[in-house]
């Protein structure tokens, strides 16, 4: 690190981590023969009481105490497999029912391959802290099985003295729920399970268009003009053949909202919002070309076009490319942007740039050197010599705190002096 100071503390995959998911099996038969969720059901209504007992019994003595209220959930399973099928759940024993609801459930390990490339937010609670610290929320991508990414957080309290607490996790890690969907504007909305914590929750993709994951949510806590906060992340959703931009919205970390972006803009990743209008209207910092850093502007949130070229690469360390490492930090002396370049040997860097407060589109400077570099113990990892941020927040007057991802594996926590940054610029 070429600037500030590490802490010690750093975290990696955790394959011990595991939430129960729907298990899926074709209703598409073959011929005059079933499909194979209709013949596993026919084979589980098939079975005698105290066959079904006897193995529900087993289940749960297997799976009980690593899940929350798995009962309910194995309830939850069975009533939408009852709707597939169009069963009539009244003449099915409960035992039975739970026994199918188990049977079309699995384990995910979310967190099995890879933790990374974080963004971090104040938590709305500040209450019954000491003067100097903060209390925040870090959102994380987790990848699990089938490299498919989902969106954890911790929570957890930072001061001005660079001293770092994260809150423990819960021994239990439980899936946001789906509450209900818009067809027609694309939004699906989540709510946190009632007996979950913020730190013992993940978010599934739950659209086609999100099937193959979540990725590089870059939180930011937005002031609207009537003085209400939001909390609005950019994230990428990735099909599997293709990618787009979308929106994560909570004004409590209780309630999600997943909105699609639309506009040109919505085919690229690596957007980031202003944390507050500029000039009557929303501004982002945007990469259309995989390379070059935009700004875009628009009247709305979820719009968003092509923008005007802001920034190009101009230093060794990023002639490959370069792009935002998550929402502009205001200070008195501008928009102060965290960049990331990629140069030779693919080797990622991460610098700064400062940008007119009143007006974005003009750069006041930028680091002819990066912050931060790939070097040591952290070249090391799944993807080697990548160190990478999606947000980072200013702590007491003068400090930065960025928890940032190492190779595409784990995370670290940097702390930067924000007035030596500036005289880097």
């Amino acid at each position: 690190m070429s600037l500030g100071w590490v802490h010690p503390l750093r975290l990696h995959a955790e394959p011990s981590r595991v939430v129960v998911r729907p298990f899926h099996l074709s209703l598409q038969g073959h011929g005059n023969r079933k499909s194979r969720l209709e013949a596993l059901v026919d084979a589980i209504l098939a079975l005698d009481e105290a066959t079904v007992r006897e193995e529900l019994a087993r289940v749960l003595g297997d799976f009980g105490s690593r899940h929350w209220q798995i009962e309910d959930v194995f309830d939850q399973r069975f009533n939408q497999v009852a709707w597939q099928l169009g069963l009539d759940a009244s003449a099915i024993p409960r035992a039975t029912r739970r026994l199918i609801g188990g049977y079309f459930c699995h384990e995910y390990s979310y967190a099995a391959a890879a933790v990374m490339n974080p963004s971090v937010v104040r938590h709305p609670d500040q209450t019954g802290l000491q003067e100097g610290s903060v209390r925040f929320i870090m959102a994380q991508r987790t990848v699990g099985e089938g490299h498919i990414s989902s969106i954890a957080f911790r929570e957890g309290i930072v001061t001005a003295d660079r001293e770092l607490t994260l809150h423990p996790q819960p021994p239990f890690a439980t899936a946001a729920l789906l509450a209900a969907a818009e067809p027609r504007s694309g939004i699906n909305f989540l709510r946190r399970h009632r007996d979950s914590p913020i730190s013992g929750t993940v978010i599934f993709p739950v659209t086609e268009a999100q099937s193959n994951g979540l990725e590089d949510l870059r939180l930011v806590e937005f002031a609207h003009d009537d003085g209400s906060r939001e909390w609005i992340g950019t994230y990428t959703a990735y099909s599997g053949h293709s990618i787009g931009s979308e929106l994560l919205r909570t004004s409590d970390f209780d309630h999600f909202a997943l909105e699609p972006i639309v506009g040109r803009a919505a085919h690229n990743k690596g957007m980031a919002l202003f944390p507050r209008k500029i000039g009557g209207g929303f501004t982002m910092l945007g990469r259309h070309d995989g390379k070059n850093l935009f700004l875009i502007r628009s009247l709305s949130f979820n719009r968003w076009d092509e923008g005007d070229l802001l920034l190009e690469p101009a230093f060794p360390w990023e002639l490959v490319q370069i792009g935002n490492c998550g929402s502009p930090i205001e200070l008195d002396e501008g928009w102060l942007v965290l960049l990331h370049g990629v140069g030779a040997m693919r080797k990622y860097s991460i610098g700064a740039v400062l940008l007119d407060k009143d007006d974005p589109s003009k750069v006041l400077g930028r680091t002819a050197r990066p912050l931060i570099s790939a070097a040591d113990q952290d070249r090391e990892g799944y993807v080697p010599n990548v160190v990478y941020t999606c947000g980072a927040i200013r702590v007491g007057k003068d400090q930065l705190f960025m928890p940032y991802g190492v190779a595409d594996s784990s995370i670290c926590f940097g702390f930067f002096d924000i007035p030596a940054i500036l005289e880097l610029l």
